[in-house]
């Protein structure tokens, strides 16, 4: 395993790391869970991802369970949660969402008890808050961290501009900003980590956990000949997830990009994440698996980063087209 520092601050992370989102309790049990949590840690993976809105808060219930048991030494791993849409779903009530100081206090008490844990190591803001006054939601992660509940706080989908607000005022008042965010990364969704982010890279500096490497799937070419029973397309509730991404021209490409693969001798799933990786503002990528050959074959990815040269990765770039177009100087 690899480790990047990240962003600007001394936390290291494994550059591949295991995520909870739609898996955990929708498609995995308490045991599958932890056999999949144990193939991540065992092969070197540091960095654990949640949130308070996957599955309702039974996502973090079923991670603290496993880690529980497993009873690892709390200081050779991260664990993260993000506050932003609550819980309770439909039944959510004001205040029980959003970054207001009552909710992101609220929300990180919870997160603690469900993970079974004294303290976060990360805790994101999981969307912008338009309603909700910029110095508010920043004084309350720099409380966070100053009572210890959390160690570095960050953003996840949140615009350059909307993490750049968040340290002029950190500046401002002297307080600690936000040290990484969690976007969307992928070889179909490149524009915030390859267009909007490069001046925050370049000025505050921003650690990337990214998530859906795969495309939720689609760049693991499993979607090629249809929509599997049980796949995360299938699941009720995630139609927008399937609309999203089955389109044909997206389809085309990537068989295509499995083609390119085959004559590389490694899999699409192991070529499409160790893409990502190759981009150094990356510090880590978050794996889903719901099976253990699936979690084996992706972490593979780190034995494909050498076949990707600069030749190949032109040859990607050529099938994809998907790189963003930056202004000329």
């Amino acid at each position: 395993m690899e480790y990047r520092y990240m962003g600007k601050t001394g936390l290291q992370l494994s550059i591949l790391s295991f995520g909870s989102w739609v898996s955990f309790h929708k498609q995995i049990d308490d045991s599958i869970a932890d056999e999949l949590m144990g193939i991540a840690y065992d092969n070197g993976v540091n960095f654990f991802d949640n949130a308070e809105v996957y599955a309702l808060g039974e996502s973090e219930n079923m991670m603290g369970r496993v880690l529980k048991k497993k009873n690892w030494d709390r200081t050779s791993y991260t664990i993260s949660s993000k506050a932003f849409f609550g819980w309770r779903g439909k039944a959510n009530k004001p205040n029980q969402t959003g970054l207001s100081r009552k909710h992101l206090v609220e929300a990180c008490h919870e997160a603690l008890q469900r993970l079974q844990t004294d303290y976060l190591d990360l805790y994101f803001c999981h969307r912008p808050d338009k309603k909700v006054p910029i110095e508010e939601t920043v004084w309350t992660m720099h409380n966070l961290v100053q009572q210890g509940k959390i160690l570095y706080w960050g953003t996840s989908e949140w615009s350059g501009v909307e993490i750049m607000e968040a340290h002029r005022v950190a500046n401002q008042h002297g307080l600690i900003g936000p040290a990484m965010e969690q976007p969307q990364y992928n070889l179909l969704e490149r524009n915030k980590m390859e267009n909007e982010y490069l001046t925050v890279f370049k000025t505050v500096g921003l650690g990337t956990t990214i998530w859906s490497p795969l495309a939720s799937g689609l760049l693991s070419g499993k979607y090629n000949d249809g929509i599997p029973e049980g796949s995360r397309f299938d699941l009720q509730g995630f139609d927008w997830l399937k609309d999203r991404w089955m389109r044909e021209d997206f389809l085309q490409k990537i068989k295509n990009l499995g083609a390119l693969a085959g004559e590389l001798g490694i899999s699409l799933a192991e070529l499409s994440i160790a893409w990502c990786l190759k981009n150094p503002h990356v510090t880590t990528a978050i794996l889903g698996a719901t099976r253990k050959e699936q979690l084996l074959q992706n972490l593979k990815a780190l034995e494909a980063l050498d076949k990707l040269d600069a030749g190949v990765m032109q040859r990607i770039e050529d099938i994809v087209q998907t790189k963003p177009v930056l202004p000329e100087y």
